[in-house]
C-alpha cells in the first residue's frame, strides 16, 4: 500500500474509486490510510533527517508520530483480530519515543505497516463489526468495528500532527 502518484488536480482517496471490492466501512478505513500516506509524503518532503527528529516549540517530533502511526496501526488491528499484544509489539511500543532512523526508513516503516494493515482490514471486512473485542490487559470493551474505525481516526489524528510539525519546521527555516 504505497502512496500512489497523486493525480492533478488532487483527488482525495475516497473519491478515486479505489478499494471498491471492500465493504463500505472497511473501504473508508483503507481510504483513511491512503490519505495519511498522501499527506505524510507531501508534508515531509524536503525535511532533513535532523528536522524529522527535532522538537520545535516542544512539539513531539515527526519521527515519533511516524513510528507511532505505523506501530499503533499494528496494535489496534491485533486487538480487532481478538489477540493480545506480543512481546515484540510491546518492545516496539516502548521504543516509539526514541530512535535515529532516517526519514526514508520511517516512511518505509509506515508504508509496510499500512500494506500489512490493508490485508488484515480486508480479512476483517466480512466480520460482524459488533463482535466484542477487549483492549489491553484490562480488556477494555470495544468491537471489531470500533477498532477498525479507531485505526482510521487515530491515524488521521497523528498524521495531522505530522503535518503541523512539518509546517512549523519549514517555517522556522526562514
Amino acid at each position: 500500500m504505497t502512496a500512489s502518484p497523486v493525480p492533478a488536480p488532487y483527488v482525495e482517496p475516497w473519491l478515486r474509486g479505489t478499494h471498491a471490492d471492500v465493504p463500505a466501512v472497511s473501504r473508508a478505513v483503507l481510504h483513511a490510510l491512503d490519505l495519511a500516506l498522501d499527506d505524510i509524503a507531501k508534508w515531509t518532503g524536503g525535511l532533513t533527517d535532523a528536522e524529522v527528529h527535532a522538537q520545535p516549540l516542544g512539539l513531539p517530533s515527526v519521527a515519533f508520530h511516524l513510528r507511532h502511526i505505523a506501530r499503533s496501526t499494528d496494535r489496534i488491528l491485533t486487538y480487532a483480530e481478538g489477540n493480545q499484544l506480543t512481546s515484540e509489539q510491546l518492545t516496539a511500543l516502548k521504543a516509539e519515543q526514541s530512535g535515529d532512523e532516517s526519514l526514508a526508513a520511517l516512511l518505509a516503516e509506515v508504508e509496510v505497516s499500512f500494506s500489512n494493515a490493508a490485508g488484515r482490514i480486508r480479512v476483517l471486512a466480512t466480520a460482524n463489526f459488533d463482535t466484542f473485542r477487549g483492549v489491553g490487559h484490562k480488556q477494555v470493551p470495544t468491537t471489531i468495528g470500533g477498532a477498525l474505525i479507531h485505526v482510521a481516526d487515530h491515524t488521521q489524528r497523528h498524521t495531522g500532527q505530522v503535518v503541523t510539525t512539518a509546517k512549523v519546521l519549514k517555517a522556522l527555516r526562514s
